[in-house]
């Protein structure tokens, strides 16, 4: 799926797709749908700020080893 989406994420996102469709047959096209669809975004964003932080972790992290290899090199 991509190296920075987990299995957990993949698990989340496919558990609340499904709860969404059961409570859209179950309560139709009622008010009450909307809550469900306000669920479904948190977990998206959650998800996709999830990934965001992966992103910029790594970013960091690439960085941080230049920084002690250069500081090694120059000990040397």
């Amino acid at each position: 799926m991509g190296k920075h989406l987990s299995k957990f994420d993949l698990l989340i996102i496919i558990i609340t797709f499904l709860l969404f469709m059961v409570a859209l047959f179950l309560k139709g096209f009622t008010k009450d749908l909307f809550l469900e669809i306000g669920v479904l975004l948190v977990s998206i964003k959650i998800i996709v700020m999830n990934h965001r932080n992966l992103i910029k972790n790594e970013s960091i992290i690439k960085e941080l080893k230049e920084i002690k290899k250069a500081l090694s090199e120059k000990k040397d």
